[in-house]
């Protein structure tokens, strides 16, 4: 399971600044099941070296957030970044990195 985590860690900090991902787009480019993929997301030790709160669900709504202050923090962290929230989802097609 290490080498697991560590693969989506690596993933995720290559995602830039003012972008975003998917649970879905993360397990694709990893080979690991997308509940996998949450639940490593879920136990990251560093929530901002490694910004798992750049992973949302393939809908554009949020989902969870495991960092200190849960979902309204993985809000504050997106809108920092640039990333415009609507009606609690975010635009796919303007936002969405590609791996």
């Amino acid at each position: 399971m290490k080498d697991k985590k560590q693969k989506v860690y690596k993933l995720l900090k290559k995602i830039p600044k003012g972008k975003i991902s998917t649970y879905k787009a993360v397990s694709v480019a990893t080979g690991i099941h997308p509940r996998a993929v949450g639940m490593i997301l879920h136990v990251n030790p560093d929530p901002i070296g490694a910004p798992c709160y750049k992973i949302i669900k393939s809908d554009g709504s949020l989902g969870g957030y495991g960092g200190a202050g849960g979902v309204e923090k993985k809000i504050e962290l997106l809108k920092r970044d640039g990333i415009e929230i609507r009606n609690g989802k975010v635009d796919l097609k303007k936002y969405l990195h590609e791996f």
